[in-house]
């Protein structure tokens, strides 16, 4: 398994609607990341500074990157731009970051 991470933001008002939101995501869009090869996916939120930090594990990079060609990723991206910082194509400002010590 390939180990990611990223930090994304959420708008400082809108910390209950990015939660609500994903709880549950929608089936069809958890199906798309299994199906891509997507594990043990988490999101977590610092209230102070709205900043998200995910977590995911991935079979293989092509498969991972194919996600955001998919139609259901690109509905769910439009949906959750109004709550949070997102590029022109509506897909989330992200940053990955760099893995510098794990321990199993």
């Amino acid at each position: 398994m390939i180990r990611k991470s990223i930090l994304m933001r959420v708008n400082p008002d809108q910390h209950e609607e990015y939660t609500k939101r994903h709880n549950p995501i929608w089936e069809e869009l958890e199906a798309i990341l299994k199906a891509h090869g997507v594990h043990n996916y988490s999101i977590f939120l610092d209230p102070k500074s709205s900043h998200l930090f995910g977590y995911l594990e991935i079979e293989d990079e092509a498969r991972f990157e194919a996600i955001a060609q998919t139609d259901v990723c690109k509905r769910w991206w439009k949906y959750m731009r109004p709550i949070m910082p997102s590029n022109p194509d509506s897909s989330p400002i992200a940053k990955e970051l760099v893995e510098v010590f794990h321990i199993d």
